[in-house]
């Protein structure tokens, strides 16, 4: 198995790892754990493609979301190197959010997991 420095996380030979089952499974469910939450892959969609926003545009642009969660999201993206916070030291304060070059990395993968869902075959939707 390929070994990843420590410190950094990337493979010295430039290689990717292998995985085994254990390895990949543990792999995605902590993947999973990063973007769990109700609105913390439509706060990514708003942020996807170098947008800068303001914490009122996000709360706006996200209907029916508290001030309280969307607070606790944005905190939890940042304590994960998912979207980062620039405060401007002015009057009135103003707090800008937008994703680190790893939480724009996601996008790839999220527009295969969208294309992988409209490919789901009719017959497998579930009935009403």
């Amino acid at each position: 198995m390929t070994r990843t420095h420590e410190k950094v996380r990337y493979s010295p030979d430039g290689k990717s790892p292998e995985y085994t089952r254990e390895t990949a499974a543990e792999g995605v469910e902590q993947a999973l754990k990063l973007l769990e939450g109700r609105w913390k892959l439509i706060i990514l969609f708003h942020l996807f493609g170098g947008q800068i926003l303001r914490f009122s545009e996000l709360e706006r642009g996200i209907p029916g979301i508290s001030q309280k969660m969307l607070i606790q999201q944005l905190r939890q993206m940042e304590a994960d190197g998912i979207v980062r916070r620039i405060v401007h030291h002015q009057v009135p304060p103003k707090v800008e959010y937008g994703l680190t070059d790893w939480g724009q990395s996601l996008c790839p993968a999220l527009d295969a997991l969208l294309t992988w869902a409209a490919k789901r075959p009719e017959e497998a939707t579930p009935e009403e």
